[in-house]
Parts: structure tokens; C-alpha cells; sequence
């Protein structure tokens, strides 16, 4: 039987929906560390001047293959050893996987250098309206994981909803028209990301079943079949090389937040899976755009990375609103996505939020 058959089965104790408390905290958690990594792997690209984004994604993989096998020896989470069929239960996720990891690096440090190329290992000079922009255009990750869970998933969403996300567009398309720093390069580059995020996110929730490979095995396995071969790119086009010449190792405030950005990346992954666990893929992307928007706020206060332009505040401000009608509609009960038993270790917090609802849900069968 399906996930989805046994969350609309009539035992509550052995399936039920996600709490909205757990909901909640695992998109909040997200948020939080999408916005942080921004801003640690931005530092590291153009204040630092670091020359490797493969190696920086090369350094966010091992630290997660790390956690999560010294958890499963300390018996913290489980998930199943390798066997021959693993690969076969995780395809095409390694491909989607490395491909939204790189890209979206070099996105960062596309739209975020003027002068210098994320080879160059001279300081970059900040483009003005580039991380703005950036955070515009990766709206588009939100109608492509609409589509690819309609597909792929099946899922049939609002009127409500489908709006919301075309008001995000809108918004974006409205802010982008007075982007006077094209990048052509950056831009196409962010894109592919948009669709490597889109695809991810619906393949992760698709391969997340308990009973296969859990959201620890789809992590872990992920990143072991992958780093090796990203680590043979970045060998073979002298990006490592690059990367061990960087004149800032002995540097400890550049090596800190290297390996913060690595925790951090950790961090973002695992958040990802959990919110596309406990909500949908594309709540996952409307939070990411909420954060991204965040951001180009914080830009125009602080740091010199925005030039104002009425039309631009104006798309942003659109974007947010569709981002807020959005979270209203799905928290209110429009979107109710049932979700199967974690049989896996639950995070600390979500476990205590669960067995409350379902204490609650208990209570009122009693009545009844």
C-alpha cells in the first residue's frame, strides 16, 4: 500500500498528518539556514575572494557524510546500509543532486563578481544590484516544482494556491525589469539551478518512504555517491588546485567560516528534506522565496548590494505578498498534504510537537 493510502486509512495511531506546530518549525528551520548560507558562502566568494565553488560544495558534502555516519554509529538516527539496490532506489537523485549544488555556488559567485571570474583569485568586486537580482530569479524554482509535483507526484493544488504562485512570478518579473547590471551568464546559470532545485525537491519527497531509504539514507547515500565525483571534476579542472593555492588558509577567520559553510550546507540539506518531509516540495520553494526576499530587504538597509527603483520594490513587495498568501492558505487547511509514519528517529522538538496532536486527536475520538 502507498504512503498516501495508509495517511487516508482509519487508524489514526499507525498514520496521521503532520502537526501544524511541526509544519511550522521545520519551514521556519529551513528558512534560517538557506538565508544564513547565503550569507557565509557570499563572504566566502567575493570578500574573500575564494576561488572554488566545487571545492566549498566538495567541503559541505563530506561534513554531511560525516554527521550523519558518526549519528548512525552512535545509534542517534538509523537509516539502511548500502546494498546493491541502492542505487537503483536513488536514481535520479545523486545527478539532481550534485547539479543543484554546483549551480547553485556558481550562481552566487556569477551574480555576485563585476570584474572578477569565481576562478580569479583576486578579491571580487561586488556587483551592486546582484544579490537582489539573485534572489529574483530564483523565484522560478516555484512554478517549476508546481509543475514537475503534478506531474511526477500527482498532486492537485487550489485556485487559491496556483494564484499565489503566479503572483510570485509576477513580482519577479516586475522586479527584474529594472535590473540595469545584466549578467546574461549568471542569469542562465541561476535558472538551471531553479530547475535542478524544482526536480530535487520533488524526487527527494518522492524517495523519503520510510520503509526504503528514510530522509537520513536519501542524505546520506546522496552524498557518498557524488563527492567522489565531483571531487575528480574539480581535479581535473584545476579547481582544487586553485582552491589549495588560496593564499587565506592560514587566515583563522577565513577557515572558520569555511567550515561553518560547511555545517551550514549540512544544515541546509537536512532542513530541506524535513520541510518537503512535514509540508510539500513546493512549500519548501515558497519559503525559499519568502527568505530570498528577506534578504533583498536587508539588501537595501545594509551592505550597499541595492540601488532603489520604484519598480523593483514594488515586484518584490508583490513576490512577498504571494509568498504570505501562500503560507495563509496552506496553514489554513487548504492544502493539507498526509504525510507517512516517521519511523525513523524524529528531530529533536518535532517528536514532543506530534505526540501532542495525536494526544489531542485521541481525546476527541473518546468523545465521540
Amino acid at each position: 500500500m502507498t504512503a498516501g493510502g495508509r495517511a487516508e486509512g482509519a487508524e489514526p495511531n499507525t498514520a496521521r498528518p503532520a502537526s501544524r506546530g511541526a509544519r511550522v518549525l521545520s519551514a521556519l528551520f529551513y528558512g534560517a539556514c538557506s538565508f544564513l548560507l547565503v550569507l557565509v558562502n557570499k563572504a566566502l566568494l567575493t570578500a574573500y575572494g575564494f576561488p572554488s565553488p566545487i571545492v566549498l560544495g566538495i567541503g559541505q558534502m563530506a561534513a554531511t557524510i560525516m554527521i550523519l555516519y558518526v549519528s548512525k554509529l552512535n545509534k542517534i538516527i538509523h537509516f539502511p546500509d548500502f546494498d546493491k539496490k541502492i542505487p537503483v532506489k536513488l536514481f535520479p537523485l545523486p545527478l539532481l543532486y550534485v547539479g543543484n549544488h554546483l549551480s547553485g555556488l556558481s550562481g552566487t559567485s556569477k551574480l555576485s563578481n563585476k570584474e572578477n571570474s569565481p576562478g580569479s583569485l583576486t578579491p571580487a568586486c561586488p556587483l551592486p544590484d546582484s544579490l537582489p537580482m539573485f534572489t529574483v530569479l530564483r523565484k522560478f524554482t516555484i512554478p517549476l516544482t508546481l509543475l514537475l509535483e503534478t506531474i511526477v507526484l500527482g498532486k492537485q493544488y487550489s485556485l487559491g494556491i496556483v494564484a499565489s504562485v503566479f503572483a510570485i512570478i509576477l513580482g519577479a518579473f516586475i522586479a527584474a525589469g529594472s535590473d540595469l547590471a545584466f549578467n546574461l551568464e549568471g542569469y542562465v546559470i541561476v535558472f538551471l539551478n531553479d530547475i535542478f532545485t524544482a526536480a530535487n525537491g520533488v524526487y527527494t519527497k518522492q524517495k523519503m518512504d520510510p520503509k526504503e531509504l528514510g530522509k537520513y539514507g536519501v542524505l546520506f547515500y546522496n552524498a557518498c555517491f557524488m563527492i567522489i565525483p565531483t571531487l575528480i571534476i574539480s581535479v581535473s579542472t584545476g579547481d582544487l588546485q586553485q582552491a589549495t593555492e588560496f593564499n587565506q588558509w592560514k587566515n583563522v577567520l577565513f577557515v572558520t567560516q569555511f567550515l561553518l559553510s560547511c555545517f551550514l550546507g549540512f544544515l541546509l540539506m537536512y532542513s530541506t528534506v524535513l520541510c518537503s518531509y512535514y509540508n510539500s516540495a513546493l512549500t519548501t520553494a515558497v519559503v525559499g522565496a519568502i527568505k530570498n526576499v528577506s534578504v533583498a530587504y536587508i539588501g537595501m538597509l545594509v551592505g550597499g548590494d541595492y540601488i532603489f527603483s520604484l519598480l523593483n520594490f514594488i515586484g518584490l513587495n508583490i513576490c512577498m505578498a504571494g509568498g504570505l498568501r501562500y503560507s495563509f492558505l496552506t496553514l489554513s487547511g487548504q492544502l493539507k498534504p498526509k504525510q507517512p509514519v516517521d519511523e525513523e528517529n524524529k528531530p529533536p522538538g518535532f517528536e514532543a510537537l506530534e505526540s501532542g496532536a495525536e494526544c489531542r486527536l485521541g481525546a476527541q475520538g473518546g468523545h465521540s
